[in-house]
């Protein structure tokens, strides 16, 4: 998929699929501002968060994901970033201009866990995210 056909309605079927994790509590697509787009939070899922601290999260992340990609040119693409908290995981998926957010469990392993995600979504190591 190219830049010029990515459609972030997709990316809720994506994310539902992604939600049927038993360790995901959230799994989203954000603009570059942070505005949820497609997915959320599984159903019966609490959130730690109210809205407006989930949002501020939304917003902090997808200003990070847009600030690495100064690097690119000599560091590569950024694949995913990962934060192990005390009480879960938030891990970050640059789509071109968008980014996949998702919430788990703490427990998991972060590395095996992204590599599932990114089968889901689809993406390649070599793609061309800009």
């Amino acid at each position: 998929m190219s830049k010029s056909n990515f459609d972030p309605k997709e990316y809720d079927e994506k994310c539902k699929k992604i939600l049927e994790d038993p360790e995901i509590l959230f799994a989203g697509l954000l603009d570059g501002s942070g505005t949820l787009l497609a997915g959320g939070y599984k159903e019966g899922t609490c959130s730690r968060l109210t809205d407006e601290q989930h949002q501020s999260i939304c917003t902090e992340l997808a200003s990070r994901v847009t600030k690495r990609k100064k690097f690119n040119s000599e560091l590569g693409h950024v694949k995913y970033s990962s934060s192990r908290r005390e009480h879960v995981v938030i891990m970050s998926f640059p789509i071109y201009d968008h980014v996949v957010m998702i919430i788990a469990e703490s427990h998991i392993n972060i590395d095996r866990f992204a590599f599932r995600i990114l089968a889901t979504l689809g993406r390649q190591w070599g793609d061309n995210d800009e």
